[in-house]
């Protein structure tokens, strides 16, 4: 798996997850990248500094003081609210379930709920279209 940090033509910075670096070139030529805010299409990585793993310590991209953070934040939540008033809490069983409708042993529904990294990776390998919950703005992750 492989984090980018985006950009769109309208200023938005945001973070996504992909398979590999191929995978985001694929799925960026087909138009399917876009930004959470705005829904633009035009979307280009970001400069990145290359990531370090240290034993025991890992580290999230954070930001203070942009002008569009107020815009965002509303954004996420009503996001997160949308998903969660409209789709089915599962737990821990989210990899599970998500296999289960991916590969049409169950009926197509939302689910959300939480995985390891090892399963997210599982399912990443697998193909199963999913994407990370926004944090509620007020939890400050």
């Amino acid at each position: 798996m492989i984090q980018y940090s985006l950009h769109c033509e309208n200023g938005h910075q945001f973070d996504a997850w992909f398979k590999s670096a191929a995978a985001y070139d694929e799925q960026h030529q087909r138009g399917i990248v876009f930004c959470p805010v705005c829904d633009s299409r035009s979307v280009d990585k970001a400069l990145m500094a290359p990531a370090v793993s240290r034993a025991n310590s890992e580290k999230v991209a954070l930001s203070i003081g942009h002008p569009e953070h107020a815009k965002i934040r509303e954004a996420l939540k009503a996001l997160r609210e949308k998903v969660t008033s409209e789709a089915d809490y599962v737990g821990d069983k989210f990899a599970e379930e998500a296999r289960k409708i991916h590969f049409g042993e169950v009926d197509p529904r939302g689910i959300y709920g939480e995985a390891s990294r090892e399963e997210v990776s599982g399912l990443i390998e697998d193909g199963v279209d999913f994407m990370p919950l926004p944090g509620a703005p007020d939890e400050h992750n």
